[in-house]
């Protein structure tokens, strides 16, 4: 892990309310855990007619050790292309935000080649991820194929974006706690605001607020928004150690809050 999610301030920019050297996912870790959650992209091909240009489809994707794999019909226009140059690039995006530029992004760059093989693990990745496809993906017309990722480019929105590295992007997995962060999130933000709020007095510089929400949590730690005098503020906050689970979360949530109360005495 890296700290490469929040840049120092420069300028006129105010110092951050808290360890800017906090633990945090690396672009590779955050794009991963994007991509394993979405299951559909716009797969760009070299178009054979007219020869050359960019060709957009909508496709459905699955992943198979960092790799994306398809499930396409030798009728389609992208098979021809790629039948005739595997050069190809995966766009997976999120939705969401009232801004879409706001929402997390991730290209994928690599050639793309039909998988042989019934039993291959890109046919195991994809019925894992889209088990009606077991319907039709046997029709002799239909056949998998594969990327074999390259390069990468990860847009988390705003200010968060870089190339990563192919190695760190194979090695990257998925946050554990995806799934379940928009519950955790809510949780905490319905039931233990108060909780939020002394987190911040007790491991921040952000000793004076009066509100605070919690904005994500992953598997190092949490982001807050506090509200001070002057403006929302971020905080993020690291847990004692990577948690693995919902439920190692939620320990680790109850045992910085007990040391909080305990601190603040």
């Amino acid at each position: 892990m890296t700290n490469n999610a929040h840049a120092r301030p420069s300028g006129d920019a105010p110092e951050p309310l808290y360890d800017v050297d906090v633990p945090t996912p690396t672009h590779a870790e955050r794009a991963r855990t994007l991509v394993a959650q979405i299951k559909t992209g716009t797969l760009c091909t070299l178009a054979t007619d007219p020869e050359g240009y960019p060709y957009g489809s909508f496709v459905t994707v699955a992943f198979d050790d960092g790799n994306p794999v398809f499930l396409v019909s030798t009728l389609a226009e992208h098979t021809k292309n790629l039948q005739a140059d595997p050069r190809a690039s995966l766009l997976v995006a999120e939705s969401g935000s009232e801004d879409p530029l706001a929402n997390g992004r991730v290209t994928l760059l690599g050639p793309c080649t039909q998988v042989e093989g019934d039993s291959s693990s890109a046919r195991v990745a994809f019925l894992a991820t889209h088990p009606k496809a077991e319907y039709y993906m046997d029709f002799g017309d239909f056949a998998f194929w594969k990327l074999e990722v390259e390069s990468i480019r990860y847009i988390g929105g705003y200010g968060r974006m870089s190339w990563v590295d192919e190695v760190d992007w194979h090695t990257a997995e998925p946050d554990p706690l995806a799934a379940a962060a928009s519950d955790i999130i809510a949780h905490m933000n319905d039931d233990h605001a108060d909780a939020m709020v002394l987190y911040c007095r007790a491991f921040s510089k952000a000793t004076e607020v009066t509100a605070a929400s919690m904005t994500c949590i992953d598997r190092y730690g949490f982001e807050i928004s506090a509200i001070t005098a002057e403006a929302p503020r971020p905080v993020r906050l690291a847990f004692p150690a990577p948690v693995g689970t919902p439920e190692e979360a939620r320990a680790a949530l109850v045992s910085m809050l007990n040391e909080a109360r305990t601190s603040l005495k």
